[in-house]
């Protein structure tokens, strides 16, 4: 059942320099690539036969793999997070996407909304992956592990307004 977690007071295992990459599955690689480099701005890489390397802004990549397309979709709760200077460009995007969205085989779009500190909307590409195109501060989400307010580790005596208050309205608690 989920709850408030502890820290944990043992050293890591593993002494790790950084988080290197992910893993996401394509049903055509070259459909994806154009998706990736034409839709969303990422930079691409074919690294087998079979792959490719995506990134943007920085050194973390997904190896994206064309693999079997009768698996399931990726939840959306599962997405992966594309950022945008301001919530005008989230809103241009979103007109954009709606425009394309057959040309690129685009499977779903949401609305944007404002949620859990961050103007946004999703959409799930040809091959069931879902984004996210949002507006963030322009760290991305580093502010949430700079201010120990909006960490919930330990704080057991929270009541679940204050808990979702934190989850979902960051920006208020660093603004108050």
């Amino acid at each position: 059942m989920p709850g408030i977690t502890q820290r944990s007071t043992r050293e890591p295992l593993i002494k790790s320099r950084f988080l290197s990459h992910g893993t996401l599955e394509v049903d055509n690689i070259q459909e994806s690539r154009r998706f990736y480099e034409e839709v969303l701005g990422l930079e691409v890489v074919q690294q087998t036969l079979i792959g490719l390397f995506i990134r943007l802004g920085g050194n973390h990549v997904y190896v994206c793999l064309e693999s079997n397309p009768d698996r399931p979709s990726m939840p959306l709760l599962h997405h992966n997070g594309i950022d945008v200077a301001s919530k005008q460009e989230v809103d241009e995007a979103h007109r954009e996407i709606l425009e394309i969205r057959e040309e690129y085989n685009i499977l779903d779009v949401t609305e944007p909304v404002d949620q859990h500190g961050v103007y946004s909307f999703y959409i799930q590409d040809r091959d069931r992956n879902w984004w996210e195109i949002c507006y963030l501060p322009e760290d991305g989400y580093a502010y949430r592990f700079k201010d120990e307010r909006l960490d919930l580790t330990g704080q057991t005596d929270l009541s679940r307004a204050e808990i979702l208050k934190i989850a979902q309205r960051p920006m208020e608690i660093l603004q108050g």
